[in-house]
């Protein structure tokens, strides 16, 4: 395929599938074969069909590539919004119930252990602790 094709084919907005444009392939191939030796002996193109397009394995690759980790950041979205959710409603039922109350640092304290069990990608082992925060 010709440089006008390739040059064309760099306004085709990259978030979609080549197999979307198709038509635009098969229209440029068509465009592309005009003027070339083809033409010169007489031969009339009168249509171009696509029956497999594919990108190169890397390009492929790539994307993939590009697609899970999107997928990844997506997923991972979901999760802090629906952990930040939930410690919110903790906080405002132990507060609401008066079951206990907590200053500032013990609040950030149990804000992060919440977190940090409702974000965690293995399972996450109690701890104990038998102190207290204050020294």
């Amino acid at each position: 395929m010709g440089m006008a094709m390739a040059g064309a084919a760099k306004d085709i907005h990259q978030e979609q599938p080549v197999r979307t444009y198709s038509g635009f392939v098969a229209l440029a191939v068509g465009n592309d074969m005009r003027g070339n030796p083809i033409e010169i002996a007489a031969v009339i193109v009168e249509e171009a069909r696509i029956t497999h397009l594919a990108y190169a394995p890397e390009i492929a690759q790539v994307m993939l590539r590009r697609q899970q980790a999107e997928a990844i950041i997506a997923a991972r979205t979901k999760i802090v919004h629906g952990a930040v959710s939930m410690v919110q409603m903790a906080l405002n039922e132990l507060s609401e119930r008066r079951v206990v109350e907590l200053d500032d640092e013990r609040r950030a304290a149990m804000v992060s252990n919440l977190l940090t069990v409702l974000c965690a990608e293995s399972a996450v082992q109690p701890v104990v602790n038998t102190g207290t925060l204050y020294a």
